[in-house]
């Protein structure tokens, strides 16, 4: 299974690059974490955001495969425990499909893109920054997949 992290935003700080690549080759392969990067508009005062909303959700809608599990990162969503986490990375690797984790742009997601995933996942009631989300992701799958094969990592 691959589960790709579509996201809003591109030209992080070495930090989140350090964070995320951490984690993110810390997967195995059976379960790999990769990154899209959707450049996120320039938004200035006269920016119309509407506009460049749809736009950076048509390149989200680009990334993913017809046959990926759609789940969308939104303060609306469902909170999940590491251990409901890992009950989902079970679940979604008996589907057999890949994953595609959308994280909007500073705005949020279009209604379009919130409509077609198949969960929606909130990582916190925190509006957190994007640059940070990719970081706390990677690190949850992580975690989340240790469970799944008794690593130590996780410890309660």
């Amino acid at each position: 299974m691959i589960i790709k992290l579509i996201a809003v935003g591109h030209k992080m700080p070495a930090w989140v690059e350090t964070g995320y690549q951490e984690f993110a080759r810390r997967m195995p392969r059976e379960c790999r974490l990769e990154l899209v990067e959707i450049a996120a508009a320039k938004r200035g005062k006269q920016a119309d955001i509407p506009r460049i909303m749809a736009k950076e959700a048509q390149q989200m809608k680009a990334a993913i495969h017809s046959s990926d599990r759609v789940v969308a990162l939104d303060v609306k969503g469902k909170h999940w425990s590491t251990q409901e986490l890992s009950q989902k990375l079970t679940q979604w690797q008996q589907l057999g499909s890949n994953v595609s984790l959308l994280v909007g742009g500073p705005e949020g997601m279009t209604q379009d893109c919130l409509q077609m995933a198949d969960e929606k996942w909130s990582l916190s009631a925190l509006t957190l920054p994007h640059p940070l989300v990719r970081v706390v992701v990677a690190e949850a799958l992580y975690r989340a997949w240790t469970l799944t094969v008794n690593h130590p990592y996780h410890r309660e």
